[in-house]
């Protein structure tokens, strides 16, 4: 790797080193997996839904395209709606195009995969026939009977369609003499730790551990994955990732835009639900664990669960500088003026319903005892933004306090993950000419930067994962439940505290937040 030193390129006065992949270094164009995929059939529950047409089956498509797919595949959709398969293909042909590019010779063969059939989640009877209907087009096309089911529907009817599945004998491997039947299920997972233990309880009653894939696409994203392999795999940062170098850690998911048409359940959820429990806690980890034994799903997911217990529990008398919660009032969004919260379509004009939060969360273990790490999400903030930002300690003793002053800026590491996949490393060095000062130079890598093949995306990346039978990226039980329980003492004080009228902070659209929380942001992560 090559370091193009040109200053030409600066950035709030920083001088910017861009990271370049030598010539020699670049790759030809790659197919998506190198190893064979197996034959199988994804039967996807709530195929009239949204989650279908903008992500499932656009996913499907581009595996199929890019070589991630057997030769050999069937895709069911199935739902209470009645539709006839052109139908169902139909409705297909007019919206992947809108989230990818679609070839149309490669469509016609896909469409051709594409069935449709009707189910009533409450009826055993149409459960009894979808498997009729499976074992006729697997013999139909000579497949061995792999299955996936894929559960997007709203989690109110997730027990039922797994207990349908089981008592129909759909969910049982001893039937799938040459197969085996695997079920996906979407977040969230239960909305405490009760209804975590339940629905659990209701998969195990029919699904063994091995067949059962709990999806947060947030760790499918490349470069969530790529933190790993940056920690681990790089002696210069490996042996300073703990208490003795870093001074905080700050995790921000910020959205720009609001509940959209989801009201319903972002009512019920709130973002400690929507965000917290699931997609922070799993960047939380990536950062924070042990390094295991080896790079497999098991021993990764130790060492996520190992992270989990050392997490220190929030007291019930929560701390105000622990824990900030803010609503989105009405404000500027791209130019266009956007409502409040308590305005939006299907929500209470009382809504105590938190949109932001911000957490102080710390680790009781050797390697990050007294670290902070801030983990802040929020919707209609100033843009969309996900980055994972290291704040090194100062050095020990200002040498330069004479001619500098007593601070020097420490180091900082950025690790976006949205939009901009990217590292930077920002560092002190002298600036030029006869003067003694310093300037903030920022050594810059783009994470897709001269790889020229194809580009996984996270629903691509985790459906490949389940056909595979690979479990890395995916949530274990245990872990669940101890971020459940970590939450448990915040959502109590969300939802049943009498001091949460005066502790949820209305904060402008478009921008980072509670005014309480933006010095922490501007503080803890990059100024933004």
């Amino acid at each position: 790797m090559n370091i193009d030193t040109a200053h030409s390129d600066q950035r709030d006065d920083n001088a910017v080193v861009r990271c370049v992949v030598a010539d020699s270094d670049r790759r030809q164009r790659v197919r998506l997996v190198e190893t064979k995929q197996e034959p199988c059939t994804i039967v996807i529950f709530g195929a009239s839904g949204d989650l279908t047409r903008r992500k499932l089956v656009p996913a499907l498509y581009r595996l199929y395209a890019e070589g991630g797919l057997s030769d050999s595949f069937l895709i069911i959709g199935t739902s209470r709606t009645e539709m006839t398969h052109n139908d169902f293909r139909n409705i297909m042909k007019k919206a992947v195009p809108l989230y990818c590019n679609v070839d149309r010779k490669l469509w016609e063969f896909f469409a051709t995969r594409l069935f449709y059939t009707t189910v009533e989640y409450n009826n055993p009877a149409t459960f009894i026939d979808l498997g009729t209907f499976l074992s006729s087009l697997e013999r139909d096309h000579n497949l061995p009977g792999n299955r996936i089911y894929n559960l997007a529907i709203p989690p109110s009817l997730y027990k039922m369609t797994i207990r349908m599945l089981g008592e129909s004998g759909l969910s049982d491997e001893r039937r799938h003499e040459q197969g085996w039947p695997r079920v996906v299920i979407e977040k969230p997972f239960g909305r405490d730790l009760a209804t975590a233990i339940d629905l659990n309880e209701t998969l195990r009653e029919y699904f063994h551990e091995r067949q059962i894939f709990r999806i947060d696409h947030y760790l499918a994203k490349e470069t969530v994955q790529s933190i790993l392999m940056f920690r681990f795999a790089n002696s210069i940062f490996e042996p300073i990732w703990n208490r003795n170098y870093i001074h905080d850690v700050s995790i921000i998911a910020a959205e720009s835009l609001g509940v959209e048409h989801r009201a319903g359940y972002y009512e019920e959820a709130g973002v400690l639900r929507d965000m917290f429990q699931n997609h922070m806690m799993q960047l939380l980890s990536t950062t924070a664990m042990e390094p295991p034994s080896l790079f497999e799903a098991e021993r990764v997911r130790d060492e996520r669960v190992k992270l989990f217990r050392s997490l220190r529990p929030f007291s019930h008398d929560l701390d105000s500088d622990n824990v900030i919660l803010g609503q989105y009032g009405g404000g500027v969004i791209d130019g266009t003026e956007v409502p409040a919260y308590r305005d939006e379509h299907g929500v209470s004009a009382s809504s105590l319903t938190p949109t932001f939060a911000m957490l102080t969360v710390l680790i009781d273990n050797w390697r990050w005892q007294g670290v902070p790490f801030y983990l802040t999400s929020g919707k209609r903030m100033a843009r969309k933004l996900t980055e994972i930002v290291v704040n090194f300690k100062e050095v020990p003793h200002s040498l330069f306090r004479a001619v500098l002053g007593e601070h020097i800026s420490a180091n900082r590491l950025i690790m976006g993950i949205q939009p901009d996949e990217r590292i930077t490393l920002t560092f002190q060095t002298k600036s030029p000419g006869s003067n003694i000062a310093l300037r903030s130079v920022t050594m810059d890598f783009n994470y897709l930067q001269s790889y020229e093949g194809p580009i996984l995306d996270a629903y691509e990346k985790v459906l490949l994962d389940v056909i595979g039978g690979d479990h890395m990226l995916f949530w274990r039980q245990d872990g669940l439940e101890l971020t459940w329980s970590y939450l448990t003492p915040v959502l109590d004080f969300c939802e049943t505290c009498a001091e949460r009228s005066s502790r949820l902070q209305i904060y402008e659209s478009g921008s980072w937040g509670p005014e309480t929380a933006r010095d922490k942001i501007s503080i803890h992560s990059r100024r933004i």
